[in-house]
């Protein structure tokens, strides 16, 4: 049974007070499959109140209870694992093979990196004779995205329940399916009621309601930098915590001692990843300017073998964009690097070959993009890769620093310490040293409009946690 016209508060599936409804839409076949209810500033309201209800219990839990707890929510999820690939599959349009492989295995990944940060993590500290206390922060607000839905959701909700905090999700109306299978999976482990709560809705209805809500005391957002503007505004009046993950434009800088063939197939498969829908993947490549003939012909051999079909298919390697804003919106940006006078290798504007619906981009190539064009600054969010040349290292540095971003960034070279001095200069939250595969204990988050704080293991435990002095505690 779908609870999608149904919330989620104080332990219980409820109706809206009053809801506005959303067709929930296959983005591979253009065609509404579910309604979803949205709800509104008065939905939130109940949510609130009753996460508030229930974090003085759930703060006071010792550390081993909520260890037991994560464990059941992992034991659940996996026994569920192939329903959160389905529900991806339809609602973002994620090829099956890549909603169980990289969407869905994202949550048991960060489940089982928090319980292991959680057994052995240190509530308390003694400095001299202050007692140094962590404390849960109190009521959430978690505000997430369409395009990586277990992702966002576990590394907002493992690490709050883990901290002892309560809270109020909203998932993104485009893909909230996950999002109520995750619900159903905590209400099944025996999240205690108001401790977990989902409202859903849109960002003016719901989003707006939570980030200005008196009674949270964190917001956690995930999305564009515009938004996460005007998540902060509201959140100001209420002196909150904010912790964002935002937009970004990544550099991967492909050194003079590369294996080119590698470097470039490599990299364009990290531009692809997920539709080239994911704020972190490398969407400008820097190559040595003596370089780029080459580097843009593998680049386009590379580009041209992905499979670009049905996505319950298994074969399928590109799935569609997430609706027709978004296809619209890359549709505009692959046509202006072409008005301002980037190479088109491959790709470009419209429905790939043999694709006659569905929101499919065209796997796209541009080469000789300058750092001052639009597809070299502005997120696309779809399948396109820009690659810039350069004739220093430091060049390269500045065209990589010379965004409004922060959040990640790459770095390939035959000698290790090349890529590491290279790192060190990058103003990124995240520095990946020749396509490593992912940490999911390394702290995530990004410099400059790419936002502040930090997800993922240890990290993102902290972001829901107050730090108390106890300032004359005297010694143990």
């Amino acid at each position: 049974m779908s609870h999608a016209a149904q919330f989620y508060i104080d332990g219980r599936w409820v109706e809206p007070v009053s809801a506005t409804w959303f067709d929930i839409v296959d983005p591979a076949t253009e065609t509404p499959f579910e309604r979803l209810a949205l709800g509104g500033a008065e939905d939130v309201d109940r949510a609130v109140a009753a996460a508030r209800r229930a974090f003085p219990a759930w703060s006071g839990t010792v550390v081993a209870e909520r260890v037991a707890l994560l464990k059941r929510v992992l034991h659940i999820y996996e026994r569920r694992y192939d329903e959160f690939a389905e529900a991806m599959r339809h609602e973002m349009g994620a090829p099956i093979t890549f909603a169980r492989n990289g969407q869905a295995v994202r949550g048991p990944a960060h489940l089982n990196a928090l319980i292991d940060v959680l057994e052995r993590f240190e509530f308390e500290e003694q400095r001299g004779s202050t007692r140094v206390v962590l404390e849960p922060v109190g009521v959430c607000g978690l505000i997430t995205p369409w395009n990586w839905p277990v992702n966002q959701i576990v590394v907002k909700i493992a690490p709050a329940l883990a901290a002892g905090c309560t809270m109020v999700l909203k998932p993104s109306e485009y893909s909230p399916l996950s999002a109520l299978l995750f619900a159903e999976v905590l209400h099944e482990a025996g999240v205690p009621a108001g401790v977990f709560n989902l409202v859903n809705g849109d960002g003016p209805g719901v989003g707006a309601a939570i980030a200005s809500h008196p009674d949270i005391d964190m917001v956690s957002f995930t999305g564009s930098t515009r938004a996460g503007v005007l998540v902060a505004k509201a959140a100001a009046e209420t002196v909150k915590r904010v912790a964002q993950e935002l937009g970004g434009k990544s550099a991967n800088i492909l050194l003079d001692d590369v294996n080119l063939d590698e470097a470039v197939t490599r990299g364009v498969a990290a531009c692809f990843t997920n539709s080239g829908q994911s704020c972190s993947i490398p969407t400008r490549m820097l190559v040595p300017r003596h370089l780029m003939n080459d580097a843009a012909q593998i680049a386009k051999r590379a580009a041209e073998a992905y499979c670009v079909g049905p996505t319950d298919d298994p074969a399928t390697q590109l799935g569609p964009l997430v609706n027709r804003n978004q296809f619209e919106r890359v549709q505009m940006l692959i046509q202006t690097g072409i008005d301002e006078g980037a190479r088109l290798v491959t790709g470009g504007i419209g429905l790939p070959a043999d694709v006659d619906r569905g929101y499919y981009a065209r796997p796209t190539i541009f080469a000789d993009v300058t750092p001052q064009m639009t597809i070299a600054r502005e997120e696309i969010f779809g399948p396109v890769l820009s690659m810039i040349a350069y004739d220093t290292e430091d060049e390269a540095i500045g065209i990589a620093n010379g965004t409004e971003y922060g959040l990640a960034a790459y770095v390939q070279s035959g000698d290790v310490r090349r890529a590491r001095k290279i790192g060190r200069a990058l103003r990124a939250g995240g520095v990946h040293l020749n396509y490593p595969p992912a940490d999911f204990g390394a702290p995530f988050g990004g410099y400059k409009r790419s936002g502040n704080g930090r997800e993922w293991g240890e990290a993102g435990l902290r972001e829901y946690l107050e730090t108390k002095a106890m300032v004359g505690y005297g010694a143990d």
